[in-house]
């Protein structure tokens, strides 16, 4: 009996163990990943991780403080004008150009200012009501963009940003010009991103975040202010969202006003469903999911639309919990 006992205090351990080393087999692949593949599929991941830091930004506020928000688009779009400006309409850009040393810690400091601006209104309505104004204001700010047109390149977008951004300190620089090289630049902030998320919802304020999503009045009665907590989770989610919007304007060298749509918030509101929400990694499947579907749908078929829209409809049905909530139900009966 003592033997067993021994050995089932052990289970602990190498479970922790076998997932430290399925974290370790995971970074590996993803650092041989662009020398044995294509660069249409190199292309795709940098898509897809892109796009999975501005669903796990999504999922701090749906999945864990139970925000469902349909504007998310308006700091995704907000993130990409900023890069967009500094490195290509700024009477400095000349010499600011793409590095970004300059531009991300701008971008990282606008978009929570914008949040504090919208979320000071949105917040302080819930529900359908929360999800139909932060619409609301992603729209508005999709029609600035396309009205101001001297600004923001109007419909057209603003264009001309380089695709190879740099990291310039003093006479030191380099310059992510290749596919590979831009790669692991968005690998090691999506990495970046993923972990201080990861160390948020995991301290006590990610628990009040989870307390606010399963009874704020609750919360509220207890003393705590549950204002101030969404607030903070609508800035760092605003934040984190710019970061994903400045990479993609970097990758696609434009910004456009199709980043502020609703159907941008849409898009990224599907992958937190469809991969699990309430989970940082299930914003990850979702985002992966999506685009290559998308992607490859496209490639055989002109009405790729439908066939994305079936697939979706057979996730709420069958998969309400998302990919996630697949892989624990197999994973538990297998137990």
């Amino acid at each position: 009996m003592a033997l067993i006992a021994s050995r089932i205090a052990t289970i602990p351990a190498l479970l922790a163990q076998h997932r430290r080393l399925g974290v370790l087999l995971l970074l590996g692949l993803a650092a041989v990943y662009p020398f044995v593949v294509r660069t249409y599929f190199l292309s795709l991941a940098i898509e897809v991780l892109i796009f999975a830091i501005f669903a796990m930004s999504l999922d701090l506020l749906l999945g864990y403080t139970g925000l469902v928000s349909l504007g998310h688009a308006a700091f995704f779009g907000i993130g990409a004008y900023l890069a967009a400006y500094l490195s290509s309409r700024h009477e400095l850009a000349l010499h600011l150009t793409s590095n970004l040393l300059v531009t991300l810690p701008v971008v990282v400091a606008g978009t929570p200012l914008a949040a504090m601006l919208i979320g000071f209104f949105v917040l302080r309505t819930r529900g359908i009501y929360f999800l139909m104004v932060t619409l609301a204001m992603a729209q508005m700010l999709f029609s600035i963009a396309i009205s101001w047109a001297h600004v923001t390149g109007g419909s057209d977008g603003l264009t001309g940003v380089p695709t190879a951004p740099t990291i310039v300190i003093g006479p030191l620089g380099y310059e992510f010009a290749s596919r590979e090289s831009f790669y692991f630049l968005t690998l090691g902030l999506f990495l970046a991103v993923f972990w201080l998320l990861r160390r948020i919802v995991d301290s006590p304020f990610g628990w009040t975040l989870r307390g606010i999503r399963e009874n704020e009045a609750r919360l509220s009665a207890l003393g705590y202010n549950t204002f101030r907590y969404k607030m903070q989770a609508y800035v760092i989610a605003g934040a984190v969202a710019g970061v994903s919007g400045a990479l993609l304007a970097h990758y696609f060298g434009i910004a456009s006003p199709d980043n502020l749509y609703w159907s941008t918030s849409g898009e990224a509101l599907i992958m937190v469903i469809a991969g699990g929400a309430g989970t940082l990694t299930g914003p990850v499947l979702g985002a992966a999911t999506v685009r290559l579907l998308r992607n490859l749908a496209s490639t055989y078929t002109e009405r790729w639309e439908t066939l994305v829209g079936l697939t979706f409809i057979l996730f709420v049905i069958f998969a309400p919990s998302g990919l996630i909530g697949l892989l624990r139900g197999q994973r538990e009966r297998r137990e």
